[in-house]
């Protein structure tokens, strides 16, 4: 007999024993060795999502908390990635219910009309307005048109609809003396809240008009200038990345907690590394949800886009779509980048079988590396600025945008050596603040985490305002360069009596104090067929500027000494045009632009033509040319003359320019009315300003719950240390100032740094378009403001779980 049983049959156990006899006991198996590489892994994240979604109340609860922060993150990145589709719906719809005129205008035939802008405004608001009329039966019709409007008639959009229909549109309705007979359809128009209309006009003449044969317009966009790409660029830099911050915190909610669970795995044979991927499960399946949740909330938020109108842009809910591949990206990168952050943060922990011991090396932060990011970034954008107006081309958009990163970012990496210096020298002071800032001393890490967020996007809102400011300082100093009250008028002209008219209807206009018009052309010499240029059939001749007015007018742009109907003058610096000599043949219409050649409209400048002194403008500029009275030419036989009227007015009558815009659209409903006073930047860069400053104030206090979410969990770990404070008879006030301060000390540090951060970026991008600096220093106070309601909401929110811990029933364990 041996340890392992009776022997039978020979010695022999087992094999062949009788029934009744005894078997020998079966070995224990070899097991397999554990999964490695990506089965390991995927083991490991399953388990750990298995963890989060059946954890109780508490798992239930950090997993939403996760889901919540990374689906608002999501949102926002995908309104973000929907701004190029936004934007080609946008321009898509524009050019498809356009024609700025064709290149070979169409003869007059059974399918074309004449088509003529008739644009205004009203109170600040763009009127977008074009006139028809139709030659024949089947004439184009634009997008969203059903049938073209007869003459007195007018299609209108929703919103010019409501606007006439408001007590306030009374003075726009004698503007615009058309019977409203119909709505443009949503494919006419850019938005639902554009303002914009079609008139059909039996008044309208090829002196006015363009003829067309179709709509939609092949025009190319013109690439923006420097200062909007910056401008387009760092709001993308600013919004985006508090938003990865945002992100990064929102996956570590209850990172406490969970590092305790995994201390019980650990108890029962688990390695770390297998820790630490199920700690990324737990976290995955909150970004999942995230994904989800941001969708949800992406799809919910983008029903509003119809009320928001940012730089007259306005647009439908269904525009907002957001790029498959971008979209693609988001979706796989979220979730990675949940995992990763996940994995480095449990790298500074150490969870062992009995508990967990964080940051392992009490080391202190180290500051060699830290100013190298922001250095880096304030380096990159110092490149791009030594280009001057390139900054459009894809290399500098690249370095601007890395490098605007990386200064924000910087910013941050310093935060945390930053607040650790700070706490480290903290000694004494009243209880609470010595609670605090122990508590500091011991872990600022979870505390510095939710402020960063904080910092980068206090930095980066102070920038753009810092960039939106300059810009519009700009625009608002050039306009009281140049600006004053005067209102220039520009159109076709059909004669001397029709401008002769205008001018007496604007003179009678309330508010106006002195009213002139001239007509303007150009001529060239005769028999000059002009050249082509190269690449294309546009034909440009050497012409002369010739400006048509009576005696009075003539005398604002010279110095005519004796004048009478009927005389020509020549300015004085009219050297570079050696063909405007007296008796030279002139042809009124100049071989210019495309299509064939017009029959020449000659005409001989009159012997007597006196050389006379140019004055200068407002401007300093100087006319040149050739000033005719009215009865020295035939204007009929100026191909397409311009009326050019300028009006002086009161500036102290709010109304006068409205009153202006009626007289002139009663004259010529096609004529351009532009205000020389009348800063048109400043409300739009006032709404973008606004925009922004709320969605800086909206994201801070999205940091601020995530803030409240790292104070209760704090408070939950140290709650056995909270009800030892109030069985020792702690007053409650005490702890709660001690929260108060726990925050604040780090928030005051975030928005010093962000104050620093935000003022270096923004002089930076004022140098690159070489503005001025400006600094909004409202903003910046009201976004110091924020930050300290931030910390008010975190304490206030942080007390009624602190007064639940402070309980002496805390202290009973088993």
């Amino acid at each position: 007999m041996t340890l392992l049983g009776p022997r039978t049959n020979g010695g022999r156990a087992g094999r062949g024993a009788p029934p009744g006899g005894h078997r020998r006991p079966t070995l224990p198996a070899v097991p397999h060795s554990p999964p490695t590489g990506p089965a390991a892994w995927a083991r490991d994240l399953v388990m750990g999502l298995r963890f989060a979604a059946g954890g109780g109340r508490e798992g239930w609860i950090r997993t939403v908390l996760n889901a919540v922060g990374v689906g608002l993150g999501v949102a926002v990145l995908l309104l973000g990635a929907s701004v190029p589709s936004l934007l080609d719906s946008w321009h898509g719809r524009e050019k498809a219910r356009e024609n700025l005129g064709q290149e070979h205008e169409p003869r007059p035939a059974d399918d074309t009309l004449l088509y003529a802008h008739a644009d205004t405004r009203f109170h600040h608001q763009n009127i977008r307005g074009r006139l028809v009329r139709p030659d024949g039966a089947h004439p184009p019709k634009p997008p969203g048109v059903a049938a073209l409007p007869g003459p007195g008639t007018m299609l209108v959009s929703p919103g010019l609809k409501e606007l006439l229909d408001s007590p306030g549109g009374k003075a726009l309705r004698e503007r615009l003396p058309y019977r409203v007979v119909g709505t443009i359809g949503d494919a006419g128009l850019q938005g639902p809240a554009e303002l914009t209309y079609l008139a059909g006009s039996g008044t309208l003449t090829e002196r006015l008009a363009s003829r067309i044969d179709h709509f939609g317009s092949r025009y190319v966009d013109r690439p923006m200038r420097a200062p909007a790409v910056v401008l387009v660029i760092m709001t993308c830099v600013a919004l985006l990345t508090p938003v990865m911050v945002f992100i990064g915190t929102s996956v570590r909610f209850g990172g406490e907690r969970r590092d305790h669970r995994l201390a019980a795995l650990r108890l029962i044979g688990t390695d770390i590394r297998t820790t630490r991927r199920i700690a990324a499960g737990e976290v995955l399946l909150g970004s999942l949800a995230g994904l989800v949740l941001g969708a949800a909330f992406f799809l919910g938020g983008r029903q509003f886009a119809s009320v928001v109108t940012l730089w007259d842009i306005n647009v439908f809910p269904s525009d907002v779509a957001p790029d498959p591949v971008l979209a693609t990206l988001i979706a796989v990168l979220v979730p990675s980048a949940a995992v990763l952050v996940t994995l480095f943060a449990q790298r500074g922990v150490t969870v062992e079988p009995l508990g967990v011991v964080r940051n392992r090396p009490a080391v202190r932060r180290r500051l060699w590396w830290r100013p190298l990011v922001p250095l880096a970034g304030a380096g990159l954008l110092l490149t791009v600025s030594r280009d001057g107006d390139r900054v459009d081309s894809a290399l500098n958009t690249s370095r601007l945008a890395i490098g605007a990163t990386l200064l924000l970012l910087g910013v941050t990496a310093l935060l945390p050596w930053l607040v650790e210096a700070v706490v480290r020298r903290l000694r004494g002071g009243p209880v609470p603040w010595q609670l605090a800032t122990r508590r500091l001393q011991l872990n600022s890490g979870a505390a510095t985490r939710a402020v960063g967020g904080i910092t980068v996007a206090v930095a980066g809102a102070i920038a753009v305002h810092m960039l939106f400011t300059g810009m519009q300082a700009g625009f608002a100093d050039s306009y009281a360069r140049t600006g004053r009250p005067v209102v220039e008028m520009t159109g076709g002209a059909d004669g001397w009596r029709q401008t002769r008219d205008a001018v007496r209807q604007l003179r009678e206009t309330d508010g106006v104090r002195w009213a002139g018009g001239t007509i303007e052309t150009s001529v060239s010499a005769a028999g000059d067929r002009g050249r082509v240029m190269e690449g294309s059939d546009f034909r440009m001749t050497d012409s002369a500027h010739v400006t048509v007015g009576d005696c009075a007018e003539l005398a604002r742009l010279a110095d005519l000494g004796s004048c009478a109907d009927g005389d020509v003058f020549l300015t004085d610096n009219l050297a570079n045009v050696p063909f405007a000599k007296p008796g030279a043949r002139l042809n009124l219409d100049p071989p210019e632009g495309t299509g064939p050649a017009r029959p020449p409209q000659l005409w001989t400048l009159p012997a007597s033509a006196r050389v006379v002194h140019a004055r200068a403008d407002t401007d300093g500029l100087a006319v040149h040319g050739i000033l005719i009275t009215p009865s020295a030419v035939d204007i009929g036989r100026i191909h397409r003359p311009l009326m050019h009227l300028t009006a002086g007015y009161d500036a102290d009558e709010p109304d006068t320019l409205e009153h202006i815009r009626t007289t002139a659209a009663r004259v010529d409903p096609t004529l351009a009315v532009v205000s020389m006073a009348e800063n048109r930047h400043d409300g739009q860069y006032e709404s973008l300003r606004t925009c922004l400053f709320a969605g800086a104030v909206i994201t801070l206090l999205l940091i601020g719950a995530g803030l409240v979410v790292s104070t209760v969990e704090q408070l939950y770990e140290h709650r056995r240390l909270l009800s030892a404070l109030d069985a020792f008879g702690t007053r409650r006030a005490v702890l709660g100032w001690s929260v108060m301060w726990q925050t604040a000390i780090p928030v005051a540090l975030g928005l010093a740094l962000a104050v620093a951060g935000g003022l270096a970026l923004g002089t930076l991008l004022l140098r690159m378009i070489d503005s001025s600096v400006f600094v909004d220093w409202p903003v910046v106070a009201g976004m110091a403001g924020a930050g300290g309601v931030v910390v008010l909401l975190v304490t206030l929110l942080s007390l009624p779980p602190l007064w639940r811990m402070m309980r002496p029933d805390g202290l009973r364990t088993e």
